[in-house]
């Protein structure tokens, strides 16, 4: 573990101190991310002799932040904006991606989703609002690799790192995607980036919701703040801590062991599938290459 001295007072953790030495820890250069996710995007599209990007677009303060990057990296008539509303879907959703649309001036369709699910939520009449959500998820990434086919554009994910480590989305569904350019930034990160590119300030500070289901908040779902969690996973994941150590830090321990135990149960969620070993070598053990290592 680090040394903690310049956090602590009167020899114990101070939680303050603690929280405010994480903070600065995770303050990002947003100009220079910005410069190297923009030519992260450009590249790793360019290697496979594409040039276009096919974004889901919610509204939200992620998918926002990609259309700006994606729009900088390849100029905003490449990417393809793609609204897929559910009747339940909040209409403040699709007027802050009409925003961004009309700010970047980008190409943009809209999908109505409804139709789509619909008959599936009628055959399994029991279905909980988890599994309609994954449904819905999953029709998504149906027409964003439609489109991806027809307009000839990469699809381009829109999770962030906090999403990722805590399993907060769906298998195949939101989760599906060639790229992650956000996949290294935690919530609160993202956040800052957004306010260097520009992306509408009503974005950035509305609640982040999937909008699966009324009144759904993605908070709501977790049981934790971002700004908790993101502070949390920092001391986890990058300090390499214990959830023992994080919670004599002064974090509360019960919140502390169940994000863990998210970020060990989801494991799975983050791997390609596994392969029962039988030859001498192996797609994904023996056989490994880099995603591009024939051209």
């Amino acid at each position: 573990m680090r040394s903690w001295k310049i956090i602590e007072r009167d020899g114990a953790p101070d939680p303050q101190r603690i929280r405010g030495w994480v903070d600065e820890r995770m303050r990002i250069d947003p100009e220079l991310v910005r410069e190297v996710l923009v030519r992260f995007i450009r590249d790793e599209i360019g290697k496979f002799g594409m040039r276009r990007a096919v974004i889901g677009l919610s509204g939200g303060l992620d998918s926002s932040l990609t259309c700006f990057l994606a729009a900088e990296a390849l100029g905003p008539e490449n990417v393809l904006a793609v609204r897929m509303p559910y009747r339940t879907s909040s209409l403040d959703s699709l007027l802050h991606a009409h925003l961004v649309i009309e700010q970047l001036g980008i190409p943009s369709e809209t999908v109505e989703i409804t139709p789509m699910v619909e008959p599936l939520f009628e055959r399994f009449p029991d279905m909980d609002a988890r599994r309609r959500g994954n449904v819905m998820a999953r029709m998504r990434m149906i027409v964003l690799y439609d489109l991806s086919a027809a307009w000839g554009g990469m699809v381009v994910g829109t999770s962030n790192k906090t999403e990722i480590l805590l399993g907060y989305f769906t298998l195949y569904g939101d989760g599906a995607h060639a790229l992650a350019p956000l996949g290294d930034l935690y919530k609160r990160q993202v956040r800052q980036l957004a306010r260097a590119v520009g992306v509408p300030e009503e974005i950035i500070q509305k609640p982040p919701t999937a909008d699966l289901w009324l009144g759904q908040t993605d908070e709501g779902e977790l049981g934790v703040t971002y700004e908790e969690a993101d502070q949390i996973l920092y001391l986890l994941v990058e300090e390499r801590m214990t959830p023992e150590q994080v919670s004599a830090l002064g974090f509360d321990a019960e919140t502390v062991r169940r994000l863990w135990r998210m970020v060990r149960d989801t494991q799975f969620k983050r791997r390609t599938p596994i392969i029962a070993k039988l030859t001498s070598r192996t797609v994904g053990i023996d056989f490994r290459y880099l995603r591009d290592w024939g051209r």
